[in-house]
């Protein structure tokens, strides 16, 4: 686990000249020649909102800008190891200041730093905000409120555009998705040293990304959940089970990786409207 910091301590650790606010800043990078390039793995509490650019991210692809968008919430772990100094600006805000806007979106879970790939209308539509949310933060009486706004005005714009991203990159997600129909129908067929129940965790974790920013894409290319991905298959291989085999209902329970018998019960039959036993003896 890394060191944890708050806003002031952690710009004080990437070299940044910030104030003692622990509420809200605004950085521009630009202004901080002396950037921490590399460090081990530190906690943050706060949210943290940058558009950078000179970041080796990934090649971008077709019509995408120079720029990306991070976004990372309170409990995430940064870790980085750049050749060269980014440009940009960040926004670094409380959670209790955040939080009424940001729990309208499922992007602010991304736990991952996972990089929001920008066309160039919309670097230039999120450069602006950042700039205005800059240049009020810069004055001596600046407003919290507005400041709060522009934020709340990012995280809008950073919605459309992470579906966007989601299709316009579609080529690389439908092999997530291929890969999670092939890693869900083999689950239980690996070879485990004892039996584990599928979850959305598990999955997320095998493609490199985030729960939330997983769920978000499996959802947009299936139009269902991982989650509901994951119970049809439970059912599926625990009907095959019922008709095929001679297991006991609850020989069949902890081979799906229920810790309880009586769990899975419910399970299907909240699932089907029968219980399992019902629906071995039809």
């Amino acid at each position: 686990m890394g060191k944890k910091y708050n806003i002031s301590s952690f710009l004080k650790y990437i070299n940044v000249n910030g104030s003692a606010s622990d509420t809200i800043q605004v950085i521009h990078y630009d202004e901080h020649p002396h950037l921490l390039l590399k460090s081990k793995p530190v906690e943050l509490d706060f949210y943290l909102i940058a558009i950078k650019s000179n970041i080796d991210v990934q090649p971008p692809i077709e019509e995408m800008s120079a720029s990306y968008l991070f976004l990372d919430r309170p409990g995430n772990l940064l870790e980085w190891d750049l050749p060269d100094a980014f440009f940009g600006y960040g926004i670094f805000v409380s959670e209790k200041l955040l939080k009424k806007y940001a729990k309208d979106y499922t992007f602010t879970g991304y736990n991952r730093h996972e990089a929001l790939y920008l066309t160039e209308r919309e670097s230039r539509i999120l450069l602006d905000l950042f700039v205005k949310a800059h240049d009020e933060y810069k004055q001596v009486d600046f407003s919290e409120d507005v400041l709060g706004s522009y934020t709340a005005l990012i995280l809008s714009y950073t919605q459309t555009f992470y579906e966007r991203q989601f299709q316009s990159r579609s080529k690389i997600y439908n092999q997530v998705v291929a890969d999670f129909y092939r890693q869900l129908d083999g689950f239980y067929a690996a070879e485990k040293e004892e039996p584990r129940f599928p979850t959305v965790a598990y999955f997320a974790a095998m493609s490199n990304l985030s729960v939330n920013y997983f769920g978000d894409l499996i959802k947009h290319f299936t139009g269902k959940s991982p989650l509901e991905h994951i119970h049809q298959y439970i059912i599926q291989v625990a009907k095959e089970k019922l008709r095929q085999t001679q297991l006991t209902i609850n020989e069949i329970a902890y081979s799906l990786g229920f810790e309880y018998p009586t769990y899975f019960t419910r399970f299907f039959r909240l699932k089907t409207g029968i219980a399992p036993k019902t629906y071995r003896n039809q």
